[in-house]
This record gives structure tokens, sequence and C-alpha cells, in this order.
């Protein structure tokens, strides 16, 4: 039973982030009247903390930028339902646990609120439920994702035996 969860649970949270991710790129790029309102407050919020303009369209958290945060974990995680690219979904999770991370705090810490729609906070409770979809995901992948950044310093910092077979000495004049 446990072997099956372990199998099955990472698909489950590949298809249920991808699913609320993609259904929200049709209001943001649309620039639906829901995402106007949504971004409309985060703005009036952050140019009364002297950053006017941060969440506007052109702005560096516009709704463009998050909704291609957003794609782009969506694929990655889908993709990553191939065993060949598996790892890919440690990468689309942690793209999608920094997106939610910064949508559930500006929920619960800004005049957002957690129901800026009306709709009884059912954008809050999804963007929650992709949150805590995405840090199981992490769990799920935490030994692919610890490789990918043993790679990654491997590149940034060569471990000294690879530093060693490359020096041959002093270059010929």
């Amino acid at each position: 039973m446990l072997a099956q969860i372990k199998r099955y649970a990472p698909i489950a949270y590949s298809l249920i982030a991808s699913a609320v991710f993609l259904d929200s790129l049709r209001f943001k790029f649309t620039n639906a009247v829901e995402t106007q309102v949504i971004f409309g407050r985060l703005d009036a919020w952050a140019t009364s903390l002297g950053a006017p303009g941060l969440f506007a369209q052109t702005g560096l958290f516009s709704q463009y930028v998050i909704g291609s945060a957003e794609l782009l974990a969506s694929t990655l995680l889908l993709l990553g339902l191939f065993p060949a690219l598996r790892r890919l979904q440690a990468l689309g999770a942690l793209i999608a646990v920094a997106v939610m991370t910064g949508a559930v705090n500006f929920h619960l810490w800004t005049p957002l609120g957690i129901d800026p729609n009306n709709d009884g906070g059912g954008l809050f409770f999804m963007a929650g439920t992709v949150w805590l979809s995405s840090i199981a995901m992490l769990i799920a992948r935490r030994n692919t994702l610890a490789a990918i950044a043993r790679g990654i310093g491997n590149v940034l910092v060569p471990p000294k035996e690879a530093v060693a077979h490359t020096y041959a000495g002093p270059v010929p004049v």
C-alpha cells in the first residue's frame, strides 16, 4: 500500500497543481476583471509602501509574469509524468512552491485578503492546495532535487578531484 502511494502520489500532485495553474491562465492572460481586481489591490498596496507599479501590467510581478511562471511550472510537472523526464517534476514543484508561497502570503498579509473576488475564499483555497501539493512533491522528489543541486554545485564549484585532473601544469610559452 505504501509503495503504491509513493508511486502514484507524485502523479496526483502534478495533475492537481497543473490543473489549477492552467485553469487560472485564462484569467491572467486575458486580463479578466477578477485579475484586474487582484493585481490592482496588490499594486495599490505596493504603491503605499513606495513601490508603485510592482504588480501593474508591466511590473516585475505582473499577472503576465506570474502566469508565465505558472505555465512553466505546469509544463515541467506534466512533462515529468514521462519516466525519462521525471527530474522535471522537482523543478516544476520548486517553481510552484515559489509562486504559491507568494500567493498565500499576499492573501494572508496584505489588503488582498482571503476572499478578494467574493468567491467564498475559493481562490485562496486553491492557492493553498497547490502550495501544499507542491511541497509534497518536493518531499517525494527530494532525492532528485538533491541530485540537481549537487550537479549545479559541481558546476559552480568543481570538486577538488576534478580540478586536479584538469590541470596539466604550466602552460608552455
